[in-house]
């Protein structure tokens, strides 16, 4: 892995160059291996949260990464083509529009002991900015190559907060084309309902059933690329104990293994169903 500039990265990216680089200010990742017609993301992966905010935060750490969603990055990293975010959500938020990515409150409790300073605030919106600079260079580039493109949105969410039974998967389509790419969305809940986990972990996937679709990382690249699918897919934590903050590695490297099969055979699909 390299470190390198933001200019650097999109440069490299629009010569069509394979690199795995960290950007300078540490705030995400990008690996492209080869260039193909699928991306996977993990914007919501990132735990680290810049000194100068912690004296000022209300929240713990554990507090911070209960809500955010570990492993993710892993369960994708196969992949050839795979960015991700380092910093949590909590500083700034990938996933939220600029107006509204820097929280005061987050889930119902303030955030912050003094409201934040507004040069805190021009720093963490100008790392949101790059990010999707970097996005808008590589979808472009991709569908530019390729007449298409899908991209695997990697989410997790708690599904011990519910009082109902949730499922294992869920896929939000709320913000897609579902006239276009509906049957689409329909294949990737089918391959995701044939995981199996260990420990007795039900296998289901629904489609809009926990959330629906909402973010900012689907919806920039939906507005900006008529021809490039978002397929928001969330696992429920079943891969880690929400209170006790303990990762289960093993149910984290199944769910990979397999995923390192389903998502190239459903972005094949998707390719010859819609490449020019």
């Amino acid at each position: 892995m390299q470190k390198l500039s933001l200019r650097a990265i999109i440069s490299k990216i629009k010569s069509e160059e394979t690199f795995h680089a960290v950007v300078e200010d540490y705030s995400f990742t990008i690996k492209i291996n080869e260039y193909v017609p699928y991306v996977c993301g993990a914007v919501h992966d990132g735990h680290q949260f810049r000194k100068s905010l912690w004296d000022n935060c209300l929240h713990s750490e554990y507090d911070r990464w209960y809500e955010e969603d570990p492993e993710t990055k892993n369960m994708v990293i196969s992949h050839p083509i795979l960015i991700a975010g380092c910093d949590s959500r909590f500083e700034y938020d990938l996933n939220r529009d600029p107006k509204n990515a820097v929280f005061d409150t987050a889930w119902g409790k303030q955030l912050w002991k003094t409201p934040l300073k507004e040069t805190e605030k021009v720093k963490s919106l100008e790392k949101h900015a790059n990010f999707y600079k970097v996005v808008h260079a590589l979808i472009e580039t991709i569908e530019s190559k390729f007449g298409t493109c899908i991209v695997y949105d990697m989410h997790s969410y708690n599904w011990k907060r519910w009082d109902r039974e949730v499922p294992l998967w869920n896929l939000g389509t709320s913000n897609i084309d579902n006239d276009r790419y509906g049957d689409l969305a329909e294949t990737w809940r089918q391959a995701l309902a044939s995981i199996i986990l260990p420990h007795d972990i039900k296998p289901t996937a629904k489609i809009n059933d926990t959330f629906q679709g909402n973010g900012y990382f689907l919806k920039y690249i939906t507005k900006n690329f008529k021809n490039t699918l978002v397929l928001a897919t969330e696992i429920a934590k079943v891969y880690c104990d929400e209170y006790a903050q303990v990762n289960y590695p093993e149910v984290v490297a199944s769910v990979e293994r397999q995923l390192r099969n389903l998502i190239p055979q459903h972005a094949s699909e998707f390719y010859q169903r819609f490449k020019p």
